[in-house]
């Protein structure tokens, strides 16, 4: 739904057109949503085993494992026999050979640190995380049809009129507080015990510059209203926080297997792929260089609540300070890999939390009569117009430009763009490039230290994957009609 939203905001900032109330409500809705379902996958399924070491958990006590588990959580699901029943599954694994989703990992490398209980506690959460995610994704079926690409966005506002009934408000507020429950209760514990363990990579993986767009308006007025503040980071220096503006981003070609070497705003964008060899010196990546004021900035769960908590937001800066001090680590360790990956479970608490708010906010309107969902807009000659929204991975942006009523370009700059992009031609590192030197690696055939790192962004290059034909070099277009 993220380059859905974007897309729609770009539209609506070129023509001009101001949604309902009501339409900007379950946006937020079903964004939350996605803040939630979206973080959980990441954490357990794509994260969680760069620290956990599932094969350990065959040498934990359950009995011991649930009284850790009731330590630390409050998942109603325990108890000496529940850790034997997911013990003896991982031992059916492991025995068979063919460990399914936890083949090819580096099972017993000497950066495991969590003992066996933990591992076997993690492990059955893991398993747990499967069930609520699906769970999770029903929100989005609620007023979005289905998930991951909704169908009830349009530009001037939502579709999804007839599902703001009753019965569909408190089918989503159900699904909401069970997804919810289980961040407070088994995700934030999780985050707190896993960290309790690795302090030291409160000192790893750092980067510089931080950048959000923002996103959930609480108003029209934007981006005053967002919940999740705009902002950049300079140098990490909170006290410094600045107002974020696009018009000084821009993208560099210089180190990326595109025609050119000049950057260019947006709006003025090109892409137009010129592969050639790897060069590391030259050219070697599809993924263009996005800069902001010139700098390099990281994008994500980390800048989002770096920058809400650099604004005094209450609900962002006491989650974040309960946490500092219950894992004894000071503020600097935030600019971390276990910063990064603690931010993204502290904003899930505070945007779901937010959430039901925002349900009981839309129930008013719908009593007092309010029930519009849409504004008629038309489409002018000519406009240009952004749309900016701050989505799980992180800072996304659209841009149009429109010419006798058609789009005459187009740009896009993704999280993983601003994240995972290369040197700029002044030679400045991608926040990616970045936060690995200095990494420590027990041992180079197995760097799980690096996948620590790298994962912890969330990485997705799908957008920088492109078609050539190996003959001619050029890159494979579809004219839609």
């Amino acid at each position: 739904m993220t380059h859905y939203l974007s897309s729609v905001r770009a539209v609506e900032n070129a023509v001009g057109v101001q949604i309902p109330e009501n339409a900007r409500i379950v946006r937020n809705l079903l964004h939350g949503a996605q803040f939630q379902h979206d973080h959980i996958i990441h954490f357990y399924h794509l994260h969680a085993l760069d620290w956990v070491d599932v094969v350990n958990a065959l040498k934990a006590d359950p009995k011991k494992t649930a009284a850790l588990a009731d330590n630390v959580s409050n998942d109603p699901k325990g108890g000496a026999v529940y850790f034997k029943e997911v013990q003896q599954r991982i031992k059916t694994f492991v025995q068979s050979g063919q460990l399914g989703p936890f083949t090819n990992a580096y099972w017993g490398h000497s950066a495991y640190k969590l003992p066996p209980e933990a591992n076997l506690m993690a492990t059955a959460h893991y398993i747990e995380a499967l069930r609520l995610q699906a769970k999770a994704a029903r929100m989005h079926a609620i007023f979005g049809a289905k998930n991951p690409h909704l169908q009830s966005f349009v530009v001037g506002g939502i579709t999804s009129v007839k599902d703001l009934t009753p019965d569909r408000i408190a089918e989503f507020l159900y699904l909401w507080k069970e997804t919810q429950e289980f961040v407070k209760n088994v995700y934030l514990p999780d985050i707190l015990a896993v960290g309790s363990f690795y302090k030291e990579w409160g000192s790893l993986g750092g980067t510089t510059n931080f950048l959000a767009w923002g996103d959930l308006p609480q108003s029209a007025k934007e981006p005053e209203s967002l919940f999740m503040p705009r902002g950049v980071i300079f140098n990490r220096d909170l006290k410094g926080v600045q107002m974020a503006d696009q018009d000084k981003v821009t993208e560099h070609v210089a180190h990326s297997w595109y025609k050119g070497s000049t950057e260019h705003h947006p709006y003025k964008g090109e892409t137009d792929p010129q592969h050639g060899d790897y060069d590391p010196e030259d050219r070697y990546s599809w993924i263009k260089a996005p800069r902001y004021e010139k700098e390099p900035c990281e994008v994500g769960p980390l800048a989002r609540v770096l920058v809400a908590y650099a604004r005094g937001k209450k609900e962002v800066k006491d989650i974040v300070d309960t946490a500092l001090n219950k894992l004894s680590i000071p503020v600097t360790a935030l600019f971390s890999t276990l910063g990064r990956t603690a931010a993204r479970c502290l904003e899930t608490v505070v945007i779901g939390d937010a959430m039901e708010g925002w349900v009981m906010e839309l129930v008013g309107n719908l009593k007092k009569g309010n029930a519009k969902t849409y504004q008629k807009w038309t489409m002018p000659n000519s406009a240009m117009g952004c749309g900016l929204n701050d989505v799980a991975r992180g800072s996304l942006g659209h841009w149009i430009e429109i010419e006798n009523k058609k789009i005459k370009n187009y740009q896009q700059i993704v999280p993983s763009t601003w994240n995972l992009g290369p040197r700029c031609k002044n030679g400045k590192l991608g926040p990616v490039e970045e936060s690995l030197i200095g990494t420590p690696v027990a041992d180079p055939k197995r760097p799980l230290e690096i996948l620590r790192t790298v994962h912890s962004f969330d990485p997705c290059i799908a957008c920088a994957v492109h078609v050539i034909d190996p003959n001619s070099n050029e890159i494979y277009k579809v004219k839609v009609l």
